[in-house]
């Protein structure tokens, strides 16, 4: 099949390559001269296990190309996916104007009907919208056909994208167009043979599932987090709840894990999205803005718990392991390290920090801190612990679940670690002479009820 996927971004690049893997003919649009130049050296702008060698592959079968050119990419094409940015609006809504400007774009240009397919994360309507534009569009031309629209919303993890398109637990095509889903479904079926997992439904309620899916499990972190604080002032470990909890096949295992807080491009966004739609229907949403606000007071306990154990930080340097939002990617949108850097740095204290992949990324952000050396970003994870007066982990890579904590006792001036995302055990920790603090696991005597008299 001839597919054009117009944006190169995170989406649009895993979506093209993979379909190119499959055996279809798949060009690759961005209005970046330097992305589309890096791409057919075969670099990725995207740090994704797997993508370059995927690109690298598919380049020189043929089956994919990168342009700037939309018209030319699209001439032939049949099915034509948008995946542009629809990054927060100042008021929280997502801003859709890439989406709106590509479809006006199409409208113009395009010589013959396509399927367009609304790939990226967008608003309630996003996709009616697109079709209205593009009707509107062939109407001022006074062509006789009519473009197909379909909302194919992405359910992708950063780190584990390639994976997560190859063997989808579902695929969800927003159409009532039956040719349009017939077309849908061929070129999906490659990717679900063992067991179909294609969900037809309307394009609003497509759109609706994105946004449902990604609050549901954000719900799922802020409650868990909420419960680990409890478990702090209770004298109870969260782990132990975690595991009691996670057992019930009604609830499961799943993004139930006590941390500093979730972050990336989508979680955060998508929540004020959603609270931003519910607020023009006047809808209040109790619920969301608790998971919010719940996941904001998360992000500062990496803070708080080292304010407890160290008081004054300024002078203090404090080693920290970490800095993506989450293990397998270089994002650090909305990161918890963000919170952690910008109070450290402002409150006097230096920071020497590792982090496999996201260290280029924060060096753009603190270019001052960096150039000072209030914020050294070292290629070795125990370098940073060198004189330091904690180690703080917030990213669980998996090259820190074991690491030589003979090492790190030595290594650390003060032996404490604030573990971020409960991944040692304590009592190990207390062997080897480490302090740790845990998120929902600092286990003390449980305080006294207060006792009200019953009247």
């Amino acid at each position: 099949m001839q597919i054009t996927v117009i944006g190169c971004g995170y989406v649009g690049l895993v979506t093209a390559t993979c379909f190119a893997e499959m055996g279809n003919r798949v060009s690759c649009v961005d209005t970046s001269t330097q992305r589309i130049n890096a791409l057919q050296r075969g670099e990725a702008p995207i740090f994704e296990p797997g993508i370059e060698a995927l690109i690298t592959t598919n380049l020189r079968a043929g089956r994919l190309a990168f342009s700037t050119d939309t018209a030319g990419a699209c001439s032939r094409a049949e099915v034509i996916f948008i995946a542009v940015g629809t990054p927060s609006a100042a008021d929280g809504s997502a801003d859709i104007s890439q989406i709106v400007a590509v479809a006006s774009e199409l409208g113009r240009t395009l010589d013959q009907p396509a399927i367009v397919v609304c790939k990226s994360t967008a608003p309630v309507g996003t996709a009616c919208r697109v079709q209205s534009v593009l009707d509107h569009q062939c109407q001022r031309r006074q062509v006789a056909w009519q473009h197909r629209v379909v909302s194919n919303p992405e359910f992708l993890k950063e780190g584990a994208a390639i994976d997560d398109f190859m063997r989808p637990d579902r695929v969800v095509l927003g159409t009532d167009d039956a040719d349009a889903e017939r077309v849908m479904r061929a070129l999906y079926e490659p990717f679900v043979r063992n067991h179909d997992r294609i969900l037809c439904m309307s394009r609003r309620a497509a759109e609706m599932t994105k946004y449902a899916a990604n609050t549901f499990l954000a719900t799922r972190i802020s409650f868990i987090n909420e419960i680990a604080s409890l478990c702090e002032q209770l004298g109870v470990d969260v782990e132990e709840v975690r595991k009691g909890i996670g057992s019930d096949q009604r609830i499961g295992h799943h993004f139930i894990y006590a941390g500093c807080g979730y972050g990336g491009s989508c979680f955060p966004k998508d929540i004020r999205a959603m609270l931003q739609m519910a607020a023009q229907y006047d809808m209040p949403m109790p619920i969301l803005h608790s998971v919010e606000a719940r996941n904001q007071q998360q992000k500062t306990w990496p803070l708080r718990m080292l304010k407890r154990e160290l008081g004054n930080l300024h002078g203090r340097t404090l080693a920290i392991w970490g800095l993506a939002f989450k293990p397998g990617t270089d994002d650090i949108r909305d990161a918890p390290s963000l919170v952690l850097l910008d109070a450290l740095l402002a409150g006097g204290s230096s920071v020497q920090a590792f982090d496999p992949a996201a260290s280029d990324n924060i060096a753009q952000r603190y270019p001052e801190a960096v150039k000072e050396g209030q914020l050294k970003l070292l290629q070795d994870p125990y370098a940073a612990l060198n004189n330091a007066d904690a180690l703080v982990l917030l990213t669980e890579w998996k090259q820190f679940r074991q690491p030589d904590f003979h090492l790190v006792a030595q290594r650390l001036r003060t032996p404490l670690v604030i573990d971020g995302r409960n991944q040692y055990d304590p009592q190990t920790m207390a062997s080897l002479g480490l302090r740790h603090v845990g998120v929902g696991r600092q286990v003390a005597p449980p305080a006294a009820p207060v006792l009200r008299e019953v009247v």
